[in-house]
């Protein structure tokens, strides 16, 4: 896939709208300290490359009820294509993954999960070995607090700056 050449505008106007999510054009303008209109043209371009999936709100989760965070690790017993496709078809169809990294290195897949309580992870991870996926081994890690939950830092991704 070739790569659209953003420049030091493109890279502020993303960090802005990974900040503030969806604000307002003049607001946006404002941050990035270029008028309203070409400001907006850019972002309509960096949307229209697919730059940005989304606008997601940042909830406070455990205000809102009690919740069992695991992270769980997941190696296959095979490694063809039609075994990570028949996996991945699984966590796309379950709504307590909430996220899923494939890995390489020991571990196939790193998976969140966010259940209701440990009985409701029980029977997600039952499901999973029941739906015969070719699961080898995984191992379960309980998540007791979050000690950080953060975004890239764009800014200096882009630029490339290791720390």
């Amino acid at each position: 896939m070739k790569r659209i050449g953003l420049d030091a505008t493109d890279i502020r106007i993303l960090v802005a709208v990974q900040r503030h999510g969806q604000i307002s054009k003049s607001r946006l303008a404002e941050i990035v300290n270029i008028s309203a209109t070409p400001c907006w043209v850019r972002l309509d371009r960096l949307k229209g490359a697919g730059f940005i999936r989304g606008y997601h709100a940042d909830i406070a989760l455990d205000r809102i009820c009690d919740f069992t965070q695991v992270t769980v690790t997941v190696s296959l017993l095979q490694h063809r294509k039609s075994d990570f496709d028949r996996f991945e078809a699984f966590v796309h169809s379950r709504h307590e993954i909430t996220e899923c990294i494939a890995t390489g290195g020991g571990m196939d897949y790193i998976l969140r999960t966010v259940c209701v309580n440990l009985t409701a992870f029980g029977a997600l991870m039952q499901t999973m070995l029941d739906a015969e996926l070719g699961v080898g081994r995984y191992m379960t890690y309980i998540a007791t607090r979050t000690v950080k939950s953060a975004l890239p830092d764009l800014a200096r991704l882009a630029a490339g700056q290791g720390r």
